[in-house]
């Protein structure tokens, strides 16, 4: 499956983002997807992550209340959406897929999408 991110950009803190990530290939519906983040100079971090039917979804425990992960599987697309961003969100996010559950690690996931860029303004 192929993963397409998008919706980055630079926003003052406070505001709020939508992230999308869009999937082509093989059946979107059989996989669980996760978003993760890097910010300059760390290392890549499990943010968030929604199982294959929306029914279960997970938050690393720092970010819970102001990230919400969701999926349209008729679109192929899974969001995250951000409120009350804040600069020490400034990070590329990543989506991914995995085949096996949603995991916290890089390594349960199957593919990964380019990332796109969240920038945060004090």
């Amino acid at each position: 499956v192929q993963l397409q991110a998008s919706g980055g950009g630079l926003v003052q803190a406070g505001g709020s983002l939508r992230l999308s990530c869009a999937a082509s290939g093989r059946a979107f519906d059989t996989y669980d997807m996760g978003w993760f983040r890097q910010a300059l100079g760390k290392d890549r971090k499990f943010v968030t992550g929604i199982s294959w039917s929306g029914s279960r979804v997970y938050y690393a425990d720092s970010l819970e209340g102001r990230f919400t992960i969701s999926r349209d599987n008729a679109k192929n697309t899974v969001f995250l959406q951000i409120n009350n961003l804040k600069p020490e969100d400034t990070a590329v996010y990543y989506c991914a897929a995995s085949s096996g559950g949603v995991g916290i690690e890089q390594y349960d996931y199957d593919y990964w999408g380019q990332g796109t860029q969240v920038t945060v303004s004090s």
